[in-house]
Parts: structure tokens; sequence; C-alpha cells
């Protein structure tokens, strides 16, 4: 595919997209009708789209349309190049542009608008992240990096560097996690490494990976990952310390992969039904991962940045509250609630932790953390919730 006709599939999808299907289906049913696309035809394509979602109004804005069109005007004005080289009308290629489409499109003006975050978002977004707001709204509009996790049951970081390079992965430690990597070139390559079908890395963002390093874990305890969806964190979790681990999501789908991936890492996670968690209780540490807004990993899905609203946001505060009140009647005698969220968001961090300590006077706050999104890993929060009767 020409450079053209990369531009000219995306914006395709874009329109689909904008017209109500999920980007992912959009790009699915794209790919299977392009039999001609190569593996670099498909990245190129994917990463116009979801470069132009991470942009979405800023891009339009540029553009002077909310369409696949306008979108990718944007960007290429955005990134400084003629457009006239891309919309040509040649076969394949985006029809050449009108007039008015010349004479269209502005730079953004609003400072909501140039970062991309919804109008209505912006003043709580700005207020949860203080002096570095338009830091953090600024990282959002880039790729996130790539990250692993190397799992120290299989062996070490330079094993594992040594490892991935042999596959034409290059990766250097994170400067951060003491399991992290963070992969230079080669990314698309690792599911086919003989290091991840081994389970000496997985992939793992370096801020999750830094959410579960900071957990009290020791041999022997009794540990269970709550909202564990695909079984990340409690993988994880088992890599550091000889525990006995559960893991339970109320969509018991969400964790059909994690036998195997267990199996995989060389380590047991006990799967739970909601009904045989308050069997199994009581737990020496409930790590809740609760579902949010998925503010800091908005780099990885920047769907989830258009599609909230404030009714939902409020939901989700909602069920986390729900989510703690009900976790903390699974922890043993002094045992440790920790809370976590990859959201920037206060209302779903402090605010919730201090929600939670307001109506529980049996528990204290041990410690909390944020870590940012602009320091090259997903936006994430911590807090460490101790029973003191």
């Amino acid at each position: 595919m020409t450079p053209a006709a990369r531009v000219q599939a995306a914006i395709g999808i874009l329109d689909q997209y904008l017209g109500g299907l999920a980007a992912e289906q959009a790009l699915t049913r794209w790919a299977r009708g392009a039999r001609y696309a190569g593996s670099g035809d498909r990245a190129a394509v994917r990463d116009h789209v979801f470069g132009a979602l991470r942009r979405l109004r800023s891009d339009a804005a540029l553009g002077g349309a909310r369409t696949g069109r306008g979108l990718m005007l944007g960007a290429l004005r955005r990134a400084a190049a003629d457009p006239e080289t891309i919309f040509t009308g040649a076969p394949y290629a985006p029809a050449g542009l009108s007039d008015e489409e010349r004479q269209a499109g502005h730079q953004p003006e609003a400072l909501a608008e140039r970062l991309d975050i919804p109008d209505w978002l912006w003043p709580q977004f700005a207020a949860s992240q203080g002096g570095t707001a338009e830091q953090a709204a600024t990282a959002l509009q880039s790729r996130a990096p790539v990250h692993l996790r190397v799992n120290h049951i299989k062996g070490d970081r330079d094993e594992a560097i040594a490892a991935l390079a042999g596959d034409g992965i290059i990766c250097e430690p994170h400067q951060e996690v003491d399991t992290a990597l963070v992969v230079r070139q080669g990314s698309r390559r690792i599911r086919q490494s003989a290091s991840y079908r081994d389970g000496l890395v997985e992939l793992q963002d370096a801020a999750s990976q830094a959410v579960v390093e900071a957990l009290p874990l020791r041999d022997g305890m009794r540990v269970l990952d709550y909202c564990a969806g695909g079984g990340g964190k409690a993988l994880a979790m088992a890599a550091r310390a000889r525990i006995n681990l559960f893991a339970h999501d109320v969509s018991t789908d969400r964790m059909r992969d994690l036998p195997g991936r267990a199996a995989r890492a060389g380590v047991k996670v006990s799967p739970l039904t909601t009904d045989e968690v308050a069997q199994s209780a009581p737990f020496d540490l409930v790590l809740c991962d609760a579902p949010c807004s998925g503010s800091g990993a908005w780099r990885r899905s920047p769907e989830g940045k258009w599609a909230l609203t404030q009714a939902r946001l409020d939901e989700l505060v909602q069920i986390q509250g729900d989510i703690l009140r009900l976790a903390a009647g699974f922890c043993a005698q002094s045992g440790v609630l920790a809370y976590a969220t990859c959201s920037l968001l206060a209302v779903e961090n402090v605010g919730q932790v201090s929600a939670f300590l307001g109506d529980q006077q049996a528990w204290r706050l041990g410690s909390q953390k944020a870590w940012a999104v602009q320091a090259g890993m997903d936006g994430f929060f911590a807090a460490h919730l101790t029973r003191e009767i």
C-alpha cells in the first residue's frame, strides 16, 4: 500500500468509528476485506487511526471537520506535511482537496481542545492534576511506551534482555521498577518470541508493575486479587513471594486465559467465583484494582476518553465505593486492603479513599501514591488501608 492508500483506509475506519462502531471492530472489518495489506500496512493504518483518536479534538480543529477526512487532514497539518501529496485523487488515494477543505481548519483555541480533553471533564482533570495538568494531558496525546515484566521465577532482567535480543527485540531496564523493561525495538515480535512463550516475560505497563512492587507481600500470605480481570497483577504478585493466591472477577470470562498464563509463568493462581470469595475469606491482603475511567491509560485506549460521561463517572465512583466496602469484609484482622485505579481523577482516587475512611472507623491509611502518566508509564494510583480493630 502507498502512504496515500494507508491514509484512505484510515479515513474509512475513522468514519465507521464516528458512526458508532468500535475502533477495533472497524479495524478488524477493514483487515478482513483487505487481504492485500501486509503486516506493515496494517500496523501503519492502525497507527493512523489511534493517533487520530488520541487527538480527536485538536486534529478535527486543524482539519476543519470531525470526519475521517478532517481528522487525517488535521493530522497531516499537525505534522507539517503537505496534504496535497496525499489527497491526490489517484487510485486508492483520498480524493483531492476541495477549495473549502483547503481553507477550513484552525489552530485549536480553547485549552481543553488543544489538549484533547472533553470540555465537561477539563475542570476536574485540571483540579486533580494541579500544576501538572497540561503535561499529563499532553502525554495522553502520544503513543504509550511498550513495557515488559520480567518473571523472576524464570530469570532475571539481564537474562531476559539477552534472550529477547536473540529474537530481535531490543530492551533496556526501566529506571523505576525492578521487574520492568522498556522495549525500544521489535515490539511487534514479542508474542512470537521464545521469552514470551516460555513465561520469562509478560506484557505489562511499568505502573501496573509498580503497584504490585509496592504491596507488602511476604511468603505464606493468603492474597486475593479481587478485581483480577485478565490476571496481570495476580501473576506479578505470584512472582514476588510464595503466597497462596486467589483471583476473582465479577465477570469470570475475563479470567478465562488466567490458568494458561499462570501455567506458562510457573505459578499457581486459584480462581474464585463471587460466592466462593466469602467462603474462602479471610485474606491477609486484598487488592482491588477497581473499574475506573481508565484515564491514566487513555494513550492505549483513547476511545475511553470520548465515551466517558459525567453520568458514567458518577456510576463508576459508586461502584468503586461499593467494592471497597465489600472487599474490606474479606480482610483478616490487621490485613491490608489495597485500592488501585488507572485513573488521573481525584474523585476516583484520594476522594474515594477519604470517603471510605470517613465511613469505616476501623480502618486507617497506611500509604498512598500516584504514578504520573508524563513519567513514561500509565497514570496509576494506589492506597494501602489497614484494619485497626
